[in-house]
């Protein structure tokens, strides 16, 4: 019964962190597949930061995958751990909008809109103290 109240305890702001982090995680792990895999077929970064080593993009969005997905489990399951993953991913995910804006411009806005909610999210939802949560 606790985790069926755990579940229906968690806001929305931090439901919706979850499920981008997920989503993003999932997509991620494709696109470093198919750079690993040396394809153009999502985006041409070879004018990018890492220049034409695509192998450095797959590991580079492996990695950005193995933490939006590592901190989305632990937001679900309400560690507190989870929401400094999340901002570091929040963070890690900007720089990389930043390094790719030249190159990819609608596909960096749209993930600098979901770090900015990502950030929102868990921003706007205090935190639970242990006494709270007995």
């Amino acid at each position: 019964m606790t985790s069926v109240q755990d579940y229906a305890s968690r806001t929305g702001w931090i439901m919706l962190a979850a499920i981008v982090m997920f989503s993003v995680g999932v997509y991620r792990v494709l696109s470093g597949i198919s750079y690993l895999a040396d394809s153009h077929k999502i985006n041409d970064f070879t004018a990018g930061f890492f220049g034409d080593n695509m192998w450095a993009w797959g590991l580079w969005d492996l990695a950005i995958a193995a933490i939006a997905i590592w901190a989305a489990f632990s937001l679900l399951s309400g560690g507190e751990f989870g929401r400094v993953i999340a901002y570091l991913w929040a963070i890690l995910v900007i720089v990389n909008s930043f390094l790719i804006i030249g190159i990819a411009p609608w596909f960096a806005a749209a993930m600098i809109t979901l770090a900015v909610l990502v950030v929102y999210g868990l921003a706007s939802t205090p935190l639970r103290s242990a006494a709270a949560q007995a």
